[in-house]
């Protein structure tokens, strides 16, 4: 592994990482938005989110095993940075 491939999968993570942040950050919108009585809103919302986490990591997976593993790594330490730093839903 050259330090390319390790630049290559420091990118995908970071990448995975804002992108968890992101649709975390989407998702108490839409919880509060379900809550305030936005539910067409809310289910646009949440159609979108859903399809461009499922497009980036489609597209991820075209990049390669690793790519792919760095990316959903990100992902998913995403959430517990995002729980900690968005707290609560009044």
């Amino acid at each position: 592994m050259t330090v390319d491939d390790i630049d290559r999968l420091a990118r995908f993570g970071l990448a995975g990482l804002v992108l968890g942040g992101a649709s975390m950050a989407t998702l108490r919108l839409n919880t509060n938005l379900y809550l305030g009585g936005g539910l067409w809103r809310s289910i646009g919302l949440h159609v979108a989110r859903l399809s461009m986490l499922a497009s980036v990591l489609a597209w991820t997976a075209f990049q390669g095993a690793g790519p792919l593993i760095a990316g959903a790594a990100g992902l998913v330490l995403a959430r517990p940075i995002a729980v900690r730093m968005l707290g609560r839903v009044p």
